[in-house]
C-alpha cells in the first residue's frame, strides 16, 4: 500500500499532505488559528510523519504552512480547556507534543521546515527538530512565553541543539522577536532568503537530498542522533560499526560500483 492511499483512508482536519517523487510535503492548514498547534494537530502530524518513515518511496519531508504565520506555537485556548469545534479529524490519539517532537527528530530522514511567516513559541520545537529550516527574510522568530509568565520548557531542549548557547539564553530570557537574518546567523534556521524565492529555495534542497542515497541517509541520521550525546570514547567505537555496516549495504556498493563505472547511481 502506498502512502497516498494509506492517507487517503483517513480523514484529516487541519492538516494537507501531497507526495511529489520522493518528496512529502506535509501543510499546516489552520491559517485563521495561525497554525496553533491543537491536539488534533498533534494527532495528524505524527500520523503523517509515520507514513513518511515507514514507506520507502519517501526520502524528504518538507513541513510548509499555509497563511501569514508559519506556527503561532500552542493553541492557548485549547489548552485550557476550550473546545476549538474541529471535530472533522478521524485520526485518533497519537500522543503529545513531546511525542511528536521526538517523530520529527528520529525521523532520519531529510526534514526541511519552509517557513514563509513568523514563528512564535512551542514551534520553535518544530523548528529546532527538523534537520534544515528556510525561512523567508520577513519571518520573525519569538520565544514570548516569559512576558506571560511562562517558560519555554521543552523548547529548551532542542534550542541548545543548534543556537548558539548565550545568544539562546539571551532569546528566551527577553521574550523578544529576532529577525529572519540573525535566527541564520545564531543557528537557529539554515538561511533567510526573499519571500518570492523561499518555494525554489526549498524545493531544490529538497530535490537535493531526494537524489543521494536513501539508506545510508537513514543510517546516516540515526547515526548523529545515537552519538551526539555519547562520550567520545564511546562515540568512536560505534561509528566505526557504522562504516563496516555501511560498507556491507546495497547503497554503498551500488555507489561505489556506479564511480569506478563512471555513472550516476540508480538507488533501490
Amino acid at each position: 500500500m502506498t502512502i497516498e492511499s494509506t492517507l487517503q483512508n483517513v480523514g484529516f482536519a487541519i492538516i494537507e499532505q501531497s507526495l511529489k517523487g520522493h518528496i512529502f510535503t506535509i501543510t499546516l492548514n489552520r491559517p485563521k488559528k495561525k497554525n496553533a498547534i491543537n491536539q488534533t494537530m498533534v494527532n495528524e502530524l505524527i500520523y503523517a510523519l509515520d507514513c513518511a518513515k515507514r514507506e520507502r518511496d519517501v526520502r524528504v519531508v518538507v513541513l510548509a504552512a499555509n497563511g501569514d504565520v508559519f506556527c503561532a506555537g500552542g493553541d492557548l485556548k485549547a489548552m485550557s480547556g476550550v473546545g476549538d469545534g474541529e471535530i472533522n479529524s478521524s485520526v485518533p490519539y497519537q500522543g503529545g507534543t513531546d511525542d511528536l517532537v521526538l517523530r520529527l527528530y528520529h525521523l532520519n530522514k531529510p526534514t526541511i521546515a519552509k517557513i514563509q511567516g513568523s514563528v512564535y513559541a512551542g514551534a520553535l520545537l518544530l523548528v529546532c527538530n527538523v534537520t534544515h529550516a528556510i525561512a523567508a527574510e520577513h519571518a520573525e522568530f519569538c520565544a514570548p512565553e516569559i512576558t506571560r509568565g511562562l517558560w519555554p520548557f521543552q523548547v529548551m531542549a532542542g534550542l541548545f541543539q543548534v543556537m548558539n548557547r548565550r545568544q539562546a539564553l539571551d532569546f528566551i530570557m527577553r521574550g523578544r522577536p529576532i529577525s529572519a537574518s540573525l535566527a541564520a546567523a545564531s543557528g537557529l534556521i539554515n538561511e533567510a532568503v526573499e519571500a518570492g524565492a523561499l518555494d525554489a529555495r526549498v524545493d531544490a534542497l529538497a530535490e537535493e537530498f531526494a537524489c543521494l542515497a536513501p539508506g545510508t541517509m537513514q543510517m546516516g541520521l540515526a547515526a548523529f542522533r545515537a552519538a551526539e550525546d555519547m562520550p567520545f570514547d564511546e562515540a568512536l567505537p560505534y561509528l566505526r560499526k557504522q562504516i563496516e555496516t555501511c560498507l556491507e549495504s546495497d547503497d554503498a556498493k551500488e555507489g561505489i560500483a556506479a564511480f569506478f563505472e563512471k555513472r550516476d547511481p540508480i538507488w533501490s
